[in-house]
C-alpha cells in the first residue's frame, strides 16, 4: 500500500513538472512577471550558506520553506528564528516550528514578514513629500505536514497563506508547497524534489486605485469627479520546481562533509543550478560555501559562505547559532542570522 502512494505521488510531482515546464520554456525572460516575489527569498542561514542547493539535505525547522519532507527529519521539537538583510535596506524575518508526532507524522508552522519602513509620499508638484508616509509588507503564513511513509522516504504538504500591501492597496493568495526525499540504496545518497507556491493569483485593490474621473471630458455640465477604481492585473505566484541530490562523501570518527546540487525551473526567470558543500566537525562546527545561479545569464546572484556552532544543554537541547553572506554583485551582499533550537 505505502508503495503504492509512493509511485502515485512522485508521478504526480514529475507530471506537475512536465506541464509546468512545457508552459514556460521560451526564449523570452519572464523576470518580474509575478506577485510576491518574496516569496522566492530563501529562508535559513544554512541553506544560504550552501549556494541554496538544499532541497535533498533538508533536515531541520527550515526544511518548511525548502522540502516540507525534510521536517520528518526532526526529531521532538524543532525551532528557527531567521534575520535576513536584504538589498535596499529591506529585513526578513523567518519564524519556523516543527513537532514530531510518531507515526501520525510532523507538523510544522511557519511565518515570513517584511520590514520596509516609512517612505514619503512624493507628487510632481511636491517632490519633496506631501506630509504623508506610506509603507509596504509582505507576510505569509503556512501550515505543514510530513510523514515518513518507508524509513527511506518521505513526503510533505506546506499549505499557505500569502499577504501583499503597499500604501492603501492590498492582496491575498492561496498556495501550497510539496515536496518528497528519498534515501537510496547508493552508500545514503539523498534524492530531493520540490514544487513550490502552486496558488491562486494575486491582485492589488484598495483606495490607493481611487480616482476622480470624467467620462465625457469634451462635454459642458456633466459630472467630471466621478470616484471610479483604476483596473489592476492579477498576476501569478512565483512557481518554483527543485530537483536535487545530497551526497556525504566524507563520514570519518568526527569528521563529516555534505556536498548538494539543486537544479531550479522557475516561473519567472530562467533555469538555474545551485551547488553547495558543508563540513561538520564533531557535530559541534559547520563551515558551508556554495555558488547560486550557475548559468543563469545577466545573474547578480553568484558565491555564499556561513558557518555555525551547535551546543549541546542539559543533554537532549541543542542550540545553534548561523552566519551566511551571500555576493550579490552590483547589489553588494546579503546577510543572514539565525538561532536554532531542538529538543
Amino acid at each position: 500500500m505505502k508503495i503504492t502512494i509512493i509511485n502515485t505521488f512522485v508521478l504526480s510531482i514529475l507530471l506537475a513538472a512536465s506541464l509546468f515546464g512545457q508552459n514556460i520554456i521560451t526564449d523570452v525572460s519572464k523576470r518580474g512577471t509575478t506577485a510576491a516575489p518574496f516569496l522566492s527569498i530563501g529562508q535559513g542561514t544554512r541553506a544560504t550558506g550552501m549556494g541554496s542547493a538544499f532541497v535533498a539535505l533538508a533536515d531541520d525547522p527550515s526544511a518548511l520553506y525548502w522540502n516540507p519532507a525534510g521536517i520528518a527529519k526532526v526529531n521532538g521539537v524543532g525551532f528557527i528564528v531567521d534575520h535576513t538583510l536584504w538589498i535596499a535596506d529591506i529585513n526578513y524575518n523567518f519564524l519556523g516550528l516543527t513537532y514530531n508526532l510518531g507515526d501520525f507524522g510532523t507538523i510544522g508552522v511557519s511565518f515570513t514578514t517584511s520590514n520596509i519602513g516609512d517612505m514619503k509620499v512624493t507628487t510632481v508638484d511636491q517632490p519633496d513629500g506631501t506630509g504623508e508616509t506610506f509603507t509596504a509588507n509582505d507576510a505569509a503564513f503556512s501550515v505543514a505536514w510530513a510523514i515518513q511513509l518507508t524509513e527511506n522516504f518521505s513526503i510533505g504538504f506546506n499549505p499557505k497563506f500569502v499577504y501583499q500591501s503597499i500604501w492603501k492597496t492590498s492582496s491575498t493568495a492561496i498556495a501550497i508547497d510539496m515536496g518528497v526525499q528519498y534515501v537510496t540504496p547508493f552508500d545514503g545518497m539523498i534524492l530531493g524534489m520540490s514544487i513550490s507556491n502552486f496558488g491562486t493569483k494575486m491582485k492589488l485593490e484598495g483606495n490607493s486605485a481611487l480616482v476622480l474621473y470624467d467620462p465625457d471630458p469634451n462635454s459642458s455640465g456633466n459630472n467630471g469627479n466621478i470616484p471610479a477604481y483604476l483596473q489592476t492585473d492579477d498576476w501569478e505566484l512565483p512557481l518554483n520546481f527543485r530537483v536535487g541530490v545530497a551526497y556525504e562523501p566524507v563520514k570519518i570518527d568526527q569528521h563529516k562533509v555534505a556536498v548538494a546540487f539543486d537544479a531550479l525551473h522557475l516561473s519567472d526567470n530562467y533555469e538555474s543550478i545551485n551547488v553547495g558543500s558543508e563540513y561538520t566537525f564533531d557535530d559541534f562546527f559547520s563551515l558551508r560555501a556554495g555558488y547560486k545561479s550557475m548559468f543563469l545569464k545577466d545573474s547578480e546572484e553568484s558565491f555564499s559562505f556561513g558557518a555555525g556552532i551547535k551546543q549541546f544543554l542539559l543533554g537532549n537541547v541543542a542550540i545553534q547559532f548561523d552566519y551566511a553572506y551571500q555576493d550579490f554583485g552590483r547589489l553588494n551582499n546579503i546577510q543572514k542570522f539565525s538561532l536554532s533550537i531542538t529538543f
